[in-house]
């Protein structure tokens, strides 16, 4: 069930940087899209990395499973998540980076 009366912060950087390089510099508005979902779940889970299939992704952010593909292989790119899983079958983990705070 959604929390909808839960505040999430946000870092500054994702508001005034981050959405101007991805979709103004980079042409990847899905990407940012992708990004605030993990970021916002990683909120929730106090950091920890953010299990999810592309299935998973599409449902909860509206967009096609290869428009989350493009967009994941986008923020691994740009180091802002990196992926795993245990083996090829398994579902991915994302874990949300942050090195403006570094």
């Amino acid at each position: 069930m959604p929390r909808f009366g839960e505040t999430i912060p946000i870092d500054d950087y994702v508001i005034d940087v981050l959405m101007r390089d991805l979709i103004g510099h980079d042409q990847q508005p899905t990407a940012y899209l992708v990004y605030l979902y993990l970021y916002g779940q990683a909120v929730r889970k106090k950091w920890k990395p953010v299990s999810a299939s592309l299935r998973m992704l599409a449902d909860a952010t509206g967009l096609s499973k290869s428009a989350v593909q493009i967009a994941l292989a986008n923020l691994r790119r740009r180091e802002l998540i990196v992926t795993t899983r245990d083996h090829a079958t398994a579902t991915s983990r994302h874990r949300v980076l942050r090195h403006w705070r570094m």
